[in-house]
């Protein structure tokens, strides 16, 4: 009886025992489901803030994308159009260039075949004067160049490249920012 009694001892203190462990299992297994649910949460949600970042950052260089080719597009379509004005505009707008590009030295100007054959007369005198003013000397050549338009003056074996390309060029980032100004603000 003693002996039943101690058993019975020991098993009731084993239950207890086992029943304290159980209830402790049961709470880390409530504190691990929680936390794994949480980060779980956290993951979707970090996930959920990547994907509309990645979509945001690709609308925004589409728009961009846009933006620049409808800024290329602008600044085409102004080089065609100063590219083919008319004789008389497209002359008085090459004496203004020759003012702001002769040097106070002996210089060769050379033009397309194409200005060549439609140069107005009289064109020749004012870029000669044009260059007086400035304290130089200019020759128009009969020989041409290939290019589009505008023209190059040489000096002593240096070359200035004035044509229209190379002007809108040399101008693209300004022109750039001029045109975005006045299409997007």
């Amino acid at each position: 009886e003693d002996a039943k009694s101690q058993a019975q001892g020991i098993l009731t203190d084993a239950n207890k025992q086992a029943e304290e462990i159980m209830q402790a299992a049961a709470e880390e297994g409530k504190s691990l489901e929680k936390e794994i649910s949480e980060k779980a949460a956290l993951a979707v949600n970090n996930a959920k803030e990547r994907s509309v970042s990645s979509a945001d950052l690709q609308k925004r260089r589409a728009i961009l994308q846009a933006k620049q080719s409808m800024i290329s597009d602008v600044i085409q379509k102004a080089y065609v159009r100063v590219k083919e004005q008319d004789v008389e505009s497209y002359f008085a707008m090459m004496e203004k260039m020759l003012e702001q590009a002769v040097c106070p030295q002996k210089g060769i100007i050379y033009f397309s075949r194409k200005d060549l054959e439609r140069m107005p007369e009289g064109f020749e005198e004012r870029a000669k004067a044009i260059a007086a003013t400035k304290g130089g000397e200019l020759e128009i050549s009969k020989e041409s160049r290939n290019q589009e338009s505008g023209f190059v003056l040489a000096y002593g074996g240096i070359e200035e490249n004035c044509s229209f390309k190379a002007l809108f060029d040399a101008k693209k980032d300004e022109l750039q920012d001029q045109v975005h100004q006045l299409l997007f603000s």
